[in-house]
């Protein structure tokens, strides 16, 4: 059976399994404009921890900074548990490549949080919108030129498409969207991070101008646990991202991912930057 296209972009080589490091290659079908889509860096990150021996629990937290844009080709990732609770474990991260003259520079760095969770009282003060079943929804066309991942995915745009006319008359920047893998692919932590950065920037949107925007800094919570993810299966995510505010070359941006069935199972915060 073929590999799904997003495990082979997931794909890491233990180099040194007991001290985290892995290695691994930039994957042509989730590129996107001058490198990789942040979500499937986002992934790669979660997935060398995921991968440890010395992991504690499942994914809480995680949070990446995109401290430059990463090369085609080979990468390395080292992951670090640099403490270790009763319930929970904090691990920091590094992405480097080889520049031109063999040296090591860092293009990602992040942080993960594991725990064992345990059954307490729960509430969701963040209800998913009332909306129209994907199967209701007309996906989006072409994927724009350049953003190879775009296709990867199955998005059905409620609210906020990507606007068809530049015309500078936004007044708004909340996108809902029905959105899962274009390949049936069962939901798991891995793209689940991935998913929580596929909202076009909220910026675009606002101003309906189409202006240079990059995330810099991404956190995800991750509210499901591995067996509310199974029950998802392949079957699609409502997401829901807003703009909060827009200043001086950045902007943050929030979102949420429910299940069909209404379950909230990430939220996540971002700073992306921006120019005129």
């Amino acid at each position: 059976m073929t590999q799904h296209v997003f495990d082979q972009a997931l794909a890491l080589a233990p180099d040194d399994l007991a001290a985290g490091r892995f290695t691994g290659q930039t994957s042509a079908a989730y590129w996107n404009m001058v490198g990789p889509f942040g979500g499937t860096t986002a992934a790669l990150v979660l997935q060398s921890v995921l991968l440890h021996p010395a992991l504690l629990g499942a994914p809480i937290a995680l949070t990446v900074n995109y401290a430059a844009a990463i090369e085609a080709g080979p990468f390395e990732i080292h992951a670090v548990p640099v403490r270790t609770n009763r319930s929970t474990q904090h691990w920091t991260i590094q992405i480097t490549q080889m520049d031109a003259g063999g040296n090591p520079q860092i293009n990602t760095t992040a942080t993960v949080v594991t725990a064992l969770r345990r059954s307490t009282w729960g509430a969701t003060d963040a209800p998913m919108p009332k909306v129209p079943p994907p199967s209701d929804v007309a996906p989006y066309g072409r994927s724009p030129s350049g953003v190879a991942w775009f296709s990867q995915y199955d998005m059905r745009p409620v609210s906020g498409a990507i606007p068809g006319t530049w015309d500078g008359t936004g007044d708004h920047s909340e996108t809902v969207v029905w959105l899962r893998d274009a390949q049936p692919r069962p939901l798991d932590f891995a793209s689940l991070a991935s998913m929580s950065d596929m909202f076009y920037p909220r910026v675009w949107l606002r101003r309906t101008t189409r202006v240079p925007a990059g995330t810099v800094s991404i956190t995800t919570y991750f509210h499901a646990d591995a067996a509310q993810l199974a029950q998802v299966g392949t079957g699609h995510l409502l997401g829901r991202a807003v703009g909060q505010q827009f200043r001086n070359g950045f902007f943050d941006q929030s979102a949420q991912l429910w299940s069909e069935s209404g379950d909230l199972l990430a939220t996540s915060n971002q700073i992306v930057y921006f120019k005129e």
